[in-house]
């Protein structure tokens, strides 16, 4: 995990983007109704506008909430992977809602269904979220920066 500040800010770059790349996928193709490989091209299309803005809600806003809200779940004295599974649990349970609004004001041109089209958003992307994050985004992030570090500290 990040110890430094520029660590943690590389952290955050990678996962974010990582997050955001997997869900800009679904979504795509949650609107096209297929999986096919030109989704994974359409997605980068939205990546320079949802990248940056879930890079710095995560840095300014999510990271220490997340913390707090996953403190009154666990205890710094629980296991280690008690903790991480809390914070990155109570990570996606604030990003989700807020990058789900903001896709659907950016892509879906809700008009006045702004707040039925969010929460259709939000409850179709909020299971992928947590399970892309759980399960694959998170450790492969963790590790390829634990495998990162471990170089740098030998140089």
């Amino acid at each position: 995990m990040p110890k430094t500040k520029l660590q943690n800010i590389i952290f955050t770059l990678v996962m974010a983007f990582v997050m955001v790349y997997a869900m800009v996928c679904y979504n795509v193709a949650l609107d096209k109704g297929i999986m096919s490989n030109e989704v994974f091209l359409i997605a980068f299309h939205e990546i320079p506008i949802m990248w940056p803005i879930a890079c710095i809600l995560e840095y300014f806003v999510v990271e220490k909430l997340s913390k707090k809200l996953a403190f009154r779940l666990v205890s710094p004295d629980d296991k280690p992977i008690f903790i991480l599974l809390a914070i990155s649990s109570m990570i996606v349970c604030l990003m989700c809602p807020v990058m789900s609004l903001i896709a659907t004001i950016l892509f879906m041109h809700p008009g006045k269904e702004i707040v039925a089209l969010w929460l259709m958003k939000w409850t179709q992307n909020f299971p992928m979220a947590l399970c892309f994050q759980i399960f694959f985004a998170g450790p492969a992030v963790r590790n390829l920066f634990g495998l990162l570090a471990k170089k740098a500290e030998k140089h």
